[in-house]
């Protein structure tokens, strides 16, 4: 549907399109000449770069291992050091517990002997003390037997003087009533 000159304009168009693109794309490439003498130049700096990193590894990876071993020789010495501690500590731990629990039986065997004397103590006050109820108790029995036989003679005194002192008042009853009659 295009007049000739329309077609001409629009493919002289699309053709000069086409020439700077591909322009623009030859620009980023390169010939396969070009590519290997990079990759040369690349390979051997990659070579120069690998003896470079396998002389500082051997260099800092011995420097390293020695740091390491210093610090294992000293980690080691450190854990011989705290173990040691850790023994004293124990044994030290366990003499004073041995001590303590030694003192403990000491002090459990002398308050045991102090109970066992104040039990003895108190057994023997209260013998004592049932020997001297038991006294008392003989002491007031005895002063209530001697009250009751005082009591007891008292009343036949009484009696006595009651039954003379009605004779008598009979006697002179019976002597005023012979008077008298």
């Amino acid at each position: 549907g295009f007049t000739t000159q329309q077609a001409e304009i629009t493919v002289s168009a699309l053709v000069k399109i086409t020439d700077a693109n591909m322009d623009i794309v030859y620009k980023d490439m390169v010939t396969k000449m070009q590519q290997e003498i990079t990759v040369q130049q690349i390979m051997s700096q990659i070579a120069n770069v690998k003896k470079d990193m396998i002389i500082l590894e051997k260099s800092e990876f011995s420097a390293l291992r020695a740091e390491n071993e210093k610090i294992n020789v000293e980690l080691h010495r450190l854990k011989q050091q705290i173990m040691d501690e850790v023994v004293k500590v124990r044994t030290d731990t366990k003499l004073d517990f041995n001590l303590e629990k030694s003192r403990v039986k000491e002090l459990y065997s002398l308050n045991e002997r102090k109970l066992l004397e104040m039990r003895t103590e108190m057994v023997a006050l209260h013998a004592q003390q049932d020997r001297a109820v038991t006294q008392t108790d003989r002491k007031i029995d005895t002063e209530v037997a001697g009250l009751k036989t005082m009591l007891e003679s008292h009343k036949l005194d009484n009696i006595k003087y009651l039954a003379g002192s009605v004779f008598t008042c009979l006697t002179v009853a019976l002597g005023f009533y012979r008077l008298w009659i």
